[in-house]
């Protein structure tokens, strides 16, 4: 036991010690998006190869072990935004993770954006909210405009009025903050969808078939609002059945 001891070095631990900061780090990065839900889908099928092994399932087995060794190159594929995004946020982001802000309570933020959803509509003035949730949506805002900024009525309103230079694309919500204005998000490709709907209510639709993500559309042309979840839209929607909603998504 004590020639084992003496047998550690200091640089040992400092080994360990850099390991799991990035182990640490790299959960940090991929947590909440969809390249954690990669992950463990990758997961099960290591899994799966294991137990094909020790079941004997030969066909099954071949299978897998012609994908598995060819694992780092479907990585890089698979991941490359990922790891691009990841590299980006290394190089940008403090050592340690940004210390945490005061946010809304969530009633506040509902309120905050069903009435700025409620004038807007009322003036013809089109918009696009999109409040995330669990899955992230940072691969959605490298092109826009990155803000920092608490959720309001009159920030979200002056963001879409026609003169603002940061009108088009979509306004982004996380964690109760405002982080991300200009965001160009993907478009459904339902071939299914009504002819009248536009690049909003598209744009709308693509986030949340992709996503978790709550959408909130604002039609210039109508002067209505509606609300999309997981691909499916509820049009004209009132304030109180758009708060009642959010409050209960947002949980």
């Amino acid at each position: 036991m004590f020639e084992l001891i003496r047998q550690i070095r200091w640089q040992d631990f400092v080994d360990i010690g850099i390991i799991t900061f990035l182990v640490y780090r790299s959960l940090q990065i991929v947590r909440g998006s969809r390249a954690m839900q990669m992950i463990i889908g990758l997961a099960v099928i290591l899994v799966a190869y294991v137990s094909s092994r020790a079941l004997g399932l030969l066909t099954l087995n071949w299978i897998l072990d012609n994908f598995l060794g060819s694992i780092i190159l479907v990585i890089i594929v698979i991941f490359q935004s990922d790891i691009r995004r990841a590299l980006t946020q290394v190089g940008s982001a403090p050592l340690f993770g940004a210390a945490e802000r005061t946010v809304q309570p969530r009633e506040d933020i509902v309120e905050e954006i069903v009435q700025a959803a409620a004038a807007l509509a009322a003036r013809h003035v089109g918009g696009l909210i999109v409040l995330e949730r669990e899955v992230g949506l940072n691969e959605y805002m490298e092109i826009g405009t990155r803000l920092d900024a608490r959720v309001s009525r009159e920030l979200v309103e002056s963001v879409f009025l026609p003169h603002s230079p940061i009108h088009d694309g979509a306004l982004v919500i996380q964690k109760g903050r405002v982080t991300a204005v200009r965001c160009l998000l993907p478009l459904s490709t339902n071939p299914n969808l009504r002819k009248s709907w536009g690049t909003r209510h598209r744009a709308a639709l693509g986030v949340t078939e992709e996503t978790d993500a709550v959408a909130v559309i604002i039609s210039e042309q109508e002067g209505t609002v509606a609300l999309v979840v997981g691909g499916n839209v509820t049009e004209n929607i009132d304030v109180a059945r758009l708060r009642s909603a959010l409050q209960d998504l947002l949980t």
